[in-house]
């Protein structure tokens, strides 16, 4: 504690850190020279630590890693460490087997079942969405006086035309048909 300035006029760009002898604090490079992330973890330091705050491992000097080359095989260690709790959430739920109907929620398996293109299902399910809000605001709002049953209303009406904007564009995304019509 005795490296610090007692009553010191503190700005914003000083450290109240008196610059001794020791070698980081000599130099203006002397934070650079320090590892930027923890080589345990991977963790970024924070300004001016010298431990890892996630790990606890001592912070090193940059000369300590670039004069320690660490091998490819614990690089791949380490990152193998690293994700194996992914992997093995992911390999779980492919173990899972999922019942047959459910095939039928495919998204490929309704544009095909339903012969739109992409955009226009969209549409037309986003279409369904609003439909599907405007009789839902009936649940969840009940009306006790007049203004709240326009209001009520109002609400609805909104939900409905969006759901007809949203029908209208998926007829205009969908693609025409290859007839020009039945009178030629």
């Amino acid at each position: 504690m005795a490296e610090f300035v007692h009553d010191a006029k503190q700005d914003f760009w000083q450290s109240p850190v008196l610059r001794g002898p020791s070698p980081e604090a000599a130099s203006p490079t002397g934070a650079q020279s320090l590892a930027e992330a923890c080589a345990g973890c991977g963790t970024e330091y924070l300004i001016g630590a010298k431990f890892c705050h996630a790990c606890g491992q001592a912070r090193p000097a940059m000369s300590d890693l670039q004069s320690e080359p660490q091998p490819i095989g614990e690089l791949w260690a380490r990152t193998q460490a690293r994700l194996r709790p992914w992997l093995d959430v992911a390999s779980s739920v492919r173990k899972t087997s999922l019942p047959p109907w459910l095939q039928y929620l495919h998204f490929h398996e309704i544009k095909r079942w339903v012969g739109l293109p992409t955009a226009s299902l969209i549409a037309f399910l986003i279409g369904l969405g609003c439909v599907a809000g405007a009789l839902c605001v009936s649940f969840f709002y009940k009306a006790s006086n007049l203004a709240e049953f326009q209001a009520i209303q109002m609400w609805r009406m909104e939900w409905l035309l969006a759901a007809t904007a949203s029908f209208v564009a998926g007829i205009l995304l969908k693609n025409p048909s290859g007839r020009r019509g039945d009178n030629e």
